[in-house]
Parts: structure tokens; sequence; C-alpha cells
């Protein structure tokens, strides 16, 4: 086996978050630097914060990049909201529609 040491790539030598690097073994036996880079929180719903499901969590300048298929979800507020509270805002403004019915066939009842 050859040796197991490995130098960074770059200027500075340090393990921050932005200058993260791992030991990639190369196909001629040598051991190099790949640059690990940062990873994002992603998309949150709007209604109650949790992280969206089927979206890329990438950086935002590079949603541009992406094709509509990885950014959205083919629903009722496919990219802002999660499916739980889309559920939630339909059968309240459901239930709404109906006690208002409701209240309607009532004071016809009272009226006659």
């Amino acid at each position: 086996m050859g040796d197991s040491r490995w130098t960074r790539v770059g200027r500075h030598s340090y393990n921050t978050r932005q200058h993260g690097a791992r030991p990639v073994r190369t196909p001629g036996g040598k051991l190099k630097a790949q640059r690990v880079y940062k990873t994002t929180n992603g998309p949150k719903c709007s209604d109650c914060g949790t992280s969206l499901q089927g979206i890329k969590h990438v950086k935002s300048s590079q949603y541009a990049s992406l094709k509509k298929r990885e950014r959205t979800v083919s629903r009722a507020y496919g990219g802002s909201a999660c499916a739980g509270c889309v559920k939630k805002r339909i059968m309240r403004a459901f239930l709404l529609e109906e006690q208002k019915a409701v209240k309607k066939v009532l004071a016809e009842r009272a009226g006659k």
C-alpha cells in the first residue's frame, strides 16, 4: 500500500467549514485532496417551517440552473408549503364554506 499522507490544495491548510477536503485515492495509487462543499439547509415550509420534501438542497444561486421539476413539487403551493399545511388550508376553506351554507339554511328555516 502507498503512502497514507496527503496535502491540501490551496493557500491555507485549515479544516474550516468553507475549506473542507477529504482524501481520495487516484487510479495511479496517489492520495489527493477532494474538495468537500458546504451543504445548505434547503427550502422550508412557509407555514410550519419544516424542510420541504422532493426539492434539492442547493445554494440559492444554483436554483436558476436546475430543472423546474427539481425546484418544485407538482401540487398547489408546491415549492413553498408542505403537503400537511396545504391539506389544512384546503380543509379550513371547505369547512368555512360548509359553515356559511349551514347558516344560510338555518336562516331560511327561521324566516319561514
